[in-house]
C-alpha cells in the first residue's frame, strides 16, 4: 500500500512540476512578446506545416503542431516566433512507444523574393561526407567553410547573399540553423529558446536581410515582376 501511495504522490509532484515550469514558460515569454510590442497566444495551430511547405523542420514526424506563438512586427519584417511540437515512433515487442519531440523557431517574412538557402553550423558528419566526395558550398573564409555547412540549388544565390560583410555577421552571432524560402527565412534549433534566444535568432534573421546587398534586391525584384506579370 505505501508503494502505491508513493507512487501516486510522485506522479502528482512530476505533474504539478510540469505545470509549473510550463506555466513559467508561458509567463516569460508574454512578458518578452510584451516588451517588443509583439503578441503572444499560447494555443496550439496545427496548419504552420501547410503554410511553410519549403521548411522541412516543420514537416518531421507527425503530431505536428505550433504552441507558445508570437507575432507582430520586427523592425519592419512580419515576425512569428513559436515553440513547435511532433511526434516519431519506434517499435518494441510490447507495441508502438511515441516520443515527443520540441523545438523553437524564428520566421522573419522577407518584401525581398529570396530563393533556398539552407546554412548551419558543420558537424562531425559533414567532414566524413565532404572527404567522400559530397561537398556543401565553400566560400573564400576559410573559417567560415570551416564552421558552416551551406547548401543551396544556386550557389550564385548563396554567394550573392554570403558576402564578407555577412560572414563576418554570422560568425560573431548565435549558431542557429536557417532556411530561405521564396518570402520567408526560418532560424531554430533542435531544442526550445529562451526569451534571449528568440531575440538572437530575430537579430540574426534581420542581420541576414539587411545585408542583402541593393544589386541582389533589384535583381530579385525584377524577376519576381518577370514571372507575376
Amino acid at each position: 500500500m505505501e508503494l502505491i501511495l508513493l507512487a501516486v504522490a510522485a506522479v502528482v509532484a512530476y505533474l504539478l512540476w510540469e505545470h509549473y515550469v510550463v506555466s513559467k514558460r508561458r509567463k516569460e515569454l508574454d512578458a518578452w512578446a510584451v516588451s517588443h510590442a509583439l503578441h503572444f497566444d499560447p494555443s496550439r495551430e496545427y496548419g504552420l506545416d501547410g503554410q511553410f511547405p519549403n521548411f522541412h523542420c516543420l514537416q518531421r514526424g507527425a503530431g505536428r503542431y505550433a504552441y507558445n506563438r508570437i507575432s507582430g512586427s520586427w523592425h519592419g519584417y512580419g515576425f512569428l516566433g513559436f515553440d513547435y511540437h511532433y511526434e516519431t515512433y519506434s517499435y518494441t515487442k510490447h507495441g508502438r512507444r511515441t516520443h515527443h519531440h520540441h523545438f523553437s523557431a524564428v520566421i522573419l517574412h522577407s518584401s525581398v523574393p529570396l530563393k533556398p538557402l539552407f546554412i548551419r553550423p558543420e558537424g562531425v558528419l559533414d567532414k566524413i561526407t565532404e572527404f567522400l566526395g559530397f561537398d556543401d558550398i565553400d566560400f573564400e573564409s576559410t573559417e567560415f567553410s570551416r564552421r558552416f555547412y551551406v547548401k543551396s540549388p544556386d550557389k550564385r544565390w548563396a554567394y550573392d547573399v554570403i558576402h564578407q560583410r555577412t560572414m563576418e555577421f554570422l560568425l560573431a552571432s548565435p549558431t542557429f540553423c536557417i532556411a530561405f524560402d521564396r518570402q520567408h527565412v526560418i532560424a531554430y534549433r533542435d531544442e526550445l529558446f529562451t526569451p534571449q534566444e528568440f531575440e538572437a535568432a530575430a537579430k540574426v534573421l534581420q542581420g541576414l536581410l539587411d545585408r542583402l546587398p541593393e544589386y541582389v534586391r533589384r535583381a530579385q525584384a525584377h524577376e519576381e515582376g518577370r514571372w507575376s506579370s
